[in-house]
């Protein structure tokens, strides 16, 4: 099981246009950020390889290449921003090499967004040509009713965007075989669950901070230093790492103000800035 973090910036992307900062001019590679998703890849216990996407950035087709994306069985999203959804179009070519549709799970809200914006895909059928456009099965979903697919128990959670209640997702395994008999040692993919994955967070609303424990893996957002009312800042990241208690935190969403070998050198133990391109474990 790996995670590959597709992108790891903010909506306008970095290089940012039109600016010439530091980060922005940098020939450091992880300061290059395309927007932010992931993928999630594994294999099931039937041994057939799945591929689930953390939202569907305006990038993807370049991700998808970059990374050798070959599939993609369902797609999770955490909210109805452009940044998050506008690569849609782009996983029409996974049903044509998969010969199959895609799932989509978004809170009801996300999906009449996706519903509305891709209306050409949703109803087809009111196509004046019959295009090639994704086949998807809408799925929605709620904070709290986990979701059981091929292994994986994905469970959304609570977050906050400003006043924007957006997803995040808690993912575990109790689906998946373990290498020994019973109670015996643990698969490689214990090394990163249970995950929580998240992004533009401003806020952790106290109802959700059970589903933040005991985790191995944490991903989420940290804009800038400075203040802003809709994305938590980098000491607001690090003090919600803390609270949970994670092995392992890795932040994402950073926007120019974030350049990579200044500000990840002074992070705490455990903690890091994640980059394009980089899988774990």
């Amino acid at each position: 099981m790996r995670l590959t973090f597709l992108g790891t910036g903010t909506s306008s992307g970095i290089p940012v246009i039109a600016c010439d900062c530091a980060t922005c001019t940098s020939d450091d590679p992880r300061d290059n950020r395309t927007r932010t998703g992931a993928a999630l890849r594994w294999t099931d216990a039937q041994g057939a390889a799945r591929t689930i996407l953390f939202d569907t950035t305006p990038d993807l087709r370049a991700q998808a290449l970059r990374y050798r994306l070959t599939r993609c069985d369902a797609i999770f999203y955490t909210h109805n921003h452009v940044d998050h959804t506008f690569g849609l179009d782009e996983v029409r070519r996974f049903n044509a090499v998969m010969q199959a549709p895609i799932d989509v799970f978004a809170e009801e809200s996300t999906m009449d967004d996706l519903r509305r914006v891709y209306r050409h895909v949703f109803e087809r059928e009111k196509n004046v040509n019959d295009s090639f456009v994704a086949r998807l099965i809408p799925r929605v979903i709620r904070p709290g009713k986990p979701i059981d697919f091929h292994g994986l128990r994905i469970t959304p959670l609570r977050l906050l965007h400003g006043r924007l209640p957006i997803l995040g997702f808690r993912v575990e395994a109790p689906g998946l075989p373990r290498e020994g008999p019973g109670e015996g040692p643990p698969t490689p993919a214990s090394d990163l669950l249970p995950l929580v994955y998240s992004t533009d967070v401003s806020a952790v609303p106290t109802e959700s901070w059970g589903l933040l424990s005991g985790l191995s893996t944490l991903v989420t957002s940290a804009l800038r230093f400075r203040h802003h009312p809709t994305h938590m800042t980098l000491d607001q990241a690090l003090h919600v790492a803390s609270e949970t208690g994670a092995k392992r935190t890795w932040f994402v969403h950073m926007s120019h103000e974030i350049r990579h070998a200044e500000v990840d050198p002074g992070l705490p133990e455990g903690v890091s800035l994640a980059y394009d391109g980089l899988t774990i474990p």
